[in-house]
């Protein structure tokens, strides 16, 4: 085997719209309605081996604006990757899938939501940038301390 077969790999296979859904509650009255709404925002990825250098990342996005508790309109998207990782760590490998690859769908997800929400006849959809390293840190800690493995991690 040559050496340059073990150095660690990392590359994007396909990038894809797994899901997708915009619904909005109450049309056309909503739109008479000139009051302003509040959209939320949850963020989501999971991961799954594919086969044994390939791995399936899916990202998901659920944007629901309400006025006050009526609900204006509800969109999710789901932007799925298919990834390649090769010769990695364990523990690095599962840091790729948790921050690098949701950093790589994450421009998709929110072109894909503004326009859902733009064509639907509303402002479109923002998503700020996501610090997906903290939020894959803050999971892993929470993993240790359930599994009882004392010290925090840096």
């Amino acid at each position: 085997m040559e050496q340059g077969n073990l150095q660690p790999q990392f590359g994007i296979e396909r990038i894809y719209l797994k899901d997708i859904s915009f619904q909005v509650a109450n049309a056309p009255e909503v739109y008479s309605d000139s009051r302003r709404y509040d959209v939320g925002l949850n963020i989501n990825s999971a991961s799954r081996q594919v086969s044994a250098e390939v791995f399936e990342v899916v990202l998901t996005v659920v944007a629901t604006a309400k006025q006050g508790e009526t609900e204006v309109f509800k969109g999710v998207v789901s932007e799925g990757g298919s990834f390649v990782i090769r010769n990695v760590k364990l523990d690095q490998r599962d840091a790729i899938l948790g921050v690098a690859c949701p950093n790589i769908l994450l421009p998709y997800a929110r072109e894909m939501l503004a326009d859902l929400s733009t064509r639907a006849g509303f402002s479109p959809v923002m998503i700020q940038p996501v610090d997906f390293e903290a939020v894959f840190l803050q999971q892993r800690e929470q993993a240790r301390q359930q599994a009882g493995q004392g010290a925090p991690l840096q």
